[in-house]
């Protein structure tokens, strides 16, 4: 066992997650009265600080500002069983209902306002209850974003609850594939991309009186993109005397001057709360393997905490997750310490499986939450002591010039850092161990890089043109790159979606396009399919290349795994692979027995079957003939290169009709990648000359995921005009 932290020679800091807002700030401190409002003059460049440090002692607790404990959890009333008392006896508790009065006095007054909450005070469940019990909302639905699908749908629930009412009644959420929602709904969590979507049809919105932005901090596409269609949805509708919008921006914490700026100077309310102490420790040195070092971290610390000390584990996806869940389950038979229990939490869980999360350990047992960074902001989590912080997110950036995605494993952000400790700080005194040194960790950004600045832009703009938005003049928070809109645009011109790169307009293959919630190359496939009757094929790999990883390889059955692995593997590639484990597990009887049987994710592969549902309505509304091309699989991957063309990799040496070097390959971008170990073609001999990736992941090198051997004159076939820039830049 590795000791990453010892008691001698630590760095430490005990530090109090609050701000210090120069605005108007709402609050329950020792100087305020619970509905009492403190407003302070704004001046010019006013700052927001965000963290204020102390080098205090660790024992000492003296000015240190302590937080009611937040319920902003999300709980199923039938998991926990709390009484529609307990839950209201909850909500009294928060920081927002302590001030609601005033709170509503700002909503009632202000079009625009922006409100900074700590997590756990209770602000995204709360002011939509507090709005819609004062009916501020009218005829009117209130409308909550959300970044991700998990916590739209766990608040929404969590609300519901608190309302006495069933879910999809007055309270609903929407997201991608999932829609609950009723002519009676009122509150109404939704994604981001949803709401984008709905404006594809109605870009003034005019269903929603109240549009809260929840989570801005974020900065995703979606949500800078929201940004602007509300902005002008509200301008248009004030400027036609049509039922007027409210927005509310909220985040625990942000750039507060650009937003402010951005939405006219309105008012900033901050939304005082109070926090227990957290302890930083850092490690002091640098760690190589996060992963390792995690599960050493909990070990150590596990042997040393009372069993009531849950632990929460920043990790950056799903396969991490279960590869950590295995090996702690298997070091804990024989570790000392209290019985655990380990509980996964990521964005393509099922939402049975999210829920165990918030359920009660039995008495004596310690619950291990090891989840992505869907933990930092979107829901809280009670009972946290110890954060262990990896350090490290995974991100997605882009290459402008050829289209192709890259998925790499990054240091996190200072603001990551902070939002992450504060999850231990919610109900008591509690400490984050960070697996990386300070040293470290001051060098790093203040924030995160905002994803339309470093992310593909064609989703976006393809329904920006939909929703009858000029991209040239579109306001947005930040400006993307002139070349990733241009590169965007040339890719949309090439899938033939737009008819022009100056002033676009959709086509009619665009139009078809912009209805499907994919991502436009998988839009273009699915459009392309009846040409090479395959139809049928396509919306099965769609619909599991919309899933999460559908292999399951536990580390102490890996040669048995490999092994049954082998009766679903194509010569030609991992697409057709999985296309023949997706019609293996349709005809399956007792699906979730097979799955186990031949080392398959259940829960992954009934999600893909359940948007393979949705894609074949969508096809069905749009006149599409449903076709199957049989075993002539060369059909299924000329389709598939209609909307991945800018996903080719060549062989190394091989360009020219040379042996070229097994292994190794260029990509469009004149980058370096090899196949994954886990691809079925890793082992092929000869190499295939030629690749298709569905993607490419960097860590200590860049691997293509997903890839299938193609022949080169195809590329040629499909996509002439970029086949000849690819070979200008090889």
């Amino acid at each position: 066992m590795c000791v990453l932290f010892t008691s001698l020679n630590l760095y430490c800091e005990v530090h109090h997650i609050r701000m210090d807002s120069k605005y108007a700030s709402v609050g329950v401190g020792n100087n305020l009265k619970s509905n009492g409002l403190k407003r302070k003059h704004a001046v010019e460049n006013i700052k927001v600080k965000k963290i204020k440090l102390s080098n205090d002692n660790v024992n000492k607790t003296n000015n240190v500002k302590v937080e009611t404990n937040g319920h902003d959890n999300i709980k199923e009333s039938k998991v926990v069983k709390e009484t529609v008392q307990d839950l209201q006896e909850a909500r009294r508790q928060l920081p927002v209902y302590m001030v609601r009065n005033r709170l509503l006095e700002e909503i009632k007054k202000n079009d625009t306002m922006i409100l900074i909450g700590e997590t756990g005070s209770g602000k995204t469940t709360q002011i939509p209850q507090l709005i819609h019990e004062q009916r501020l909302e009218g005829a009117g639905t209130i409308a909550v974003t959300q970044p991700r699908r998990v916590a739209a749908i766990t608040i929404a629930m969590r609300v519901a609850a608190e309302m006495n009412t069933d879910i999809g009644s007055i309270v609903g959420y929407s997201v991608r594939f999932e829609d609950v929602t009723s002519p009676r709904t009122k509150v109404k969590y939704l994604t981001d991309g949803m709401l984008l979507r709905e404006a594809i049809l109605d870009p003034l919105l005019k269903k929603y009186s109240i549009i809260v932005l929840d989570e801005a901090h974020e900065r995703t596409v979606s949500t800078d993109v929201l940004f602007g269609i509300v902005k002008l949805a509200q301008k248009e509708r004030a400027d036609k005397k049509l039922n007027p919008l409210k927005i509310i921006i909220m985040s625990a914490t942000m750039d507060v001057d650009t937003f402010r700026k951005y939405f006219h100077n309105c008012p900033v309310i901050y939304l005082e709360g109070r926090t227990f102490p957290v302890t930083i420790y850092h490690s002091k040195m640098k760690q190589d393997d996060y992963q390792y070092a995690a599960v050493c971290t909990i070990f150590q610390l596990h042997a040393t905490t009372p069993a009531n000390h849950d632990f929460l584990v920043f990790l950056t996806g799903q396969e991490e997750i279960e590869t950590v869940m295995y090996n702690i389950k298997q070091i804990a038979k024989e570790a000392t310490g209290p019985p655990i229990r380990v509980c996964p939490l990521y964005a393509g869980l099922p939402a049975a499986k999210q829920l165990q999360v918030w359920r009660e350990a039995p008495p004596g047992t310690r619950k291990i939450i090891l989840a992505t960074n869907i933990a930092e902001a979107s829901v809280t989590i009670p009972r946290i002591k110890c954060v262990i912080d990896t350090g490290v997110v995974k991100e997605r950036t882009w290459s402008g010039g050829t289209g192709a995605e890259r998925l790499a494993v990054r240091a996190g952000s200072q603001a990551a850092g902070w939002q992450r400790a504060g999850r231990a700080g919610r109900t008591q005194p509690g400490a984050a161990y960070r697996l990386f040194t300070a040293d470290d960790f001051r060098s790093r950004p203040l924030h995160q890089t905002p994803e339309i600045l470093r992310c593909p832009l064609a989703s976006t703009l393809l329904l920006l043109i939909a929703a009858g938005a000029e991209p040239s003049t579109f306001p947005l928070i930040d400006t993307p790159p002139p070349d990733s809109v241009k590169a965007s645009l040339t890719l949309l011109k090439e899938l033939g979606a737009i008819d022009s790169e100056v002033n676009p307009k959709l086509t009619v293959i665009g139009k078809k396009m912009s209805t499907f919630p994919i991502e436009p190359k998988y839009s273009k496939v699915l459009l392309s399919a009846p040409e090479y009757n395959c139809l049928d094929e396509m919306l099965s790999l769609i619909a599991v290349l919309s899933s999460e990883n559908v292999f399951h390889t536990p580390m102490h059955k890996r040669e048995e795994a490999i092994k049954v692995k082998q009766k679903f593997l194509s010569p030609l590639g991992d697409h057709i692979t999985l296309l023949n484990v997706f019609k293996a597990f349709c005809k399956a009887p007792l699906k979730k027995q097979w799955c186990k049987e031949n080392y398959l994710n259940h829960k992954n592969l009934t999600y893909a079957c359940e948007v393979r549902q949705q894609l074949l309505a969508i096809c069905h509304k749009l006149n599409l003939t449903v076709s199957s091309c049989g075993q002539a699989y060369d059909q299924v991957l000329k389709c598939l290169l209609c909307g991945l063309f800018t996903n080719c990799a060549w062989q190394r040496g091989g360009a020219a009709g040379g042996a070229g070097v097994a292994g190794r390959y260029v990509t469009a971008a004149g980058a370096a990648a090899a196949l994954h170990p886990a691809s079925a073609l890793h082992a092929a001999r000869p190499a295939p000359p030629v690749l298709l990736y569905t993607e490419l992941l960097s860590t200590s090198r860049t691997y293509m995921l997903t890839v299938s051997a193609i022949q080169p004159q195809w590329l040629h076939q499909v996509a002439p005009e970029y086949a000849r820039r690819c070979r200008a830049n090889r």
